[in-house]
């Protein structure tokens, strides 16, 4: 996993951060500071050998892995890593629509001289680009609310015990399971918990600012034309590439 995560974040630092804005890069730096590194640095380490430590007061064949797969059906680092991967993809998206517009601007200057510009700044968050970002800001937010509430559905809550009860087959009865390290998982859980909230936040605060900026520029907009005033029911409105208001 982390060679992909690495090779990920890599693209993601090298360029999302030129288009985001000020709410757009803490995001980045608490993505990347307060969950990769604590996940690549410690994280993973604690939960390397969780199911060799997890033991059962039985000898019976079979007991011990079944009950770890009943208690634990998802692993939390595995969980946590396809968070981190899929909540970064949709920020792809906002370099995709940069390259396809580098393109366009590209062909059209070939086509009508140096000179001739399709776009006044094609990372400029206009038109298009505008609805991209924020639709990658609403799918961020998605994705980390449906992790957390996987992993609070699969584990009954974010609380991890010391001790569990395990009554599956081949158990031949009620049987004492004890989780390895239950102290440690359970504060990483709560870091990483607190971090994907934290991540949230910070999305819900970018979507209000962007909708709000535009708000207020479009506003702005109408009150420059000449007899706006005299426009009953004037609203603004804007054509999605090109991102003239109108």
């Amino acid at each position: 996993t982390a060679p992909v995560m690495n090779w990920t974040f890599q693209a993601l630092l090298s360029g999302v951060n030129k288009y985001s804005t000020a709410f757009g890069r803490v995001w980045l730096s608490v993505v990347f500071v307060f969950r990769v590194m604590v996940y690549v640095v410690a994280a993973e380490r604690v939960w390397g050998d969780e199911q060799k430590d997890f033991d059962c007061n039985t000898k019976q064949p079979g007991c011990a892995n079944v009950c770890y797969d009943h208690f634990f059906p998802i692993s939390h680092i595995r969980l946590w890593a396809l968070q981190l991967i899929f909540v970064t993809c949709p920020s792809f998206m906002v370099v995709m629509h940069v390259a396809y517009r580098d393109d366009r601007e590209r062909k059209h200057r070939a086509k009508h001289g140096e000179d001739s510009k399709l776009y006044n700044n094609t990372g400029k968050k206009h038109g298009g680009l505008w609805w991209t970002y924020l639709i990658s800001l609403f799918v961020k937010t998605g994705i980390e609310v449906s992790f957390l509430y996987i992993l609070h559905r699969v584990y009954d809550s974010f609380y991890l015990p010391r001790l569990v009860k395990c009554e599956v087959s081949p158990c031949p009865n009620q049987v004492d399971c004890y989780i390895g390290h239950p102290t440690e998982k359970k504060v990483f859980t709560y870091f990483m918990v607190g971090a994907s909230a934290l991540c949230i936040i910070l999305n819900i605060c970018e979507i209000i600012y962007l909708i709000a900026k535009r708000v207020v520029r479009c506003a702005n907009k109408v009150k420059s034309q000449p007899g706006y005033q005299n426009i009953p029911g004037k609203v603004c409105s804007f054509s999605v590439e090109s991102g003239v208001l109108t």
